[in-house]
């Protein structure tokens, strides 16, 4: 792995640190993260209905505007389950790019806007 990639890598997993310490400080409790943390790779059920369908719908759930704005929310308006369901969207999201799963291609699955994911093809 090249140094950026790492610093990257790094920087996603700081992120993700934050979202949970975070998390901890809206004082919800730690079930809800356990129940929620995977819910956005559901969007991959949108791949049953072809690749393009599939990136859409998967992208739709792995960027992090809606979240953020989401989190914005929760604190403007006093929200902490708001805000404790953004800040679990945040960390899956860090946790993905962290591992260095990207937004996806329309050309499959393992295309993402960080690389191809998985094993080389020889």
């Amino acid at each position: 792995m090249r140094p950026v990639d790492l610093a990257v890598r790094l920087e996603w997993v700081a992120a993700a640190v934050a979202a949970i310490v975070f998390y901890k400080m809206t004082g919800v409790s730690w079930w809800l993260l356990a129940l929620l943390i995977l819910a956005p790779d559901l969007s991959m059920l949108g791949y049953l209905a072809g690749p393009r369908v599939g990136a859409v719908a998967y992208n739709a759930l792995h960027m992090l505007i809606v979240p953020l704005v989401l989190a914005l929310a929760g604190v403007l308006f006093a929200g902490p389950i708001t805000t404790a369901v953004a800040l679990i969207w945040i960390a899956h999201i860090a946790i993905d790019r962290a591992l260095g799963y990207g937004l996806k291609l329309s050309t499959g699955f393992q295309d993402t806007h960080l690389g191809r994911i998985g094993r080389a093809r020889p």
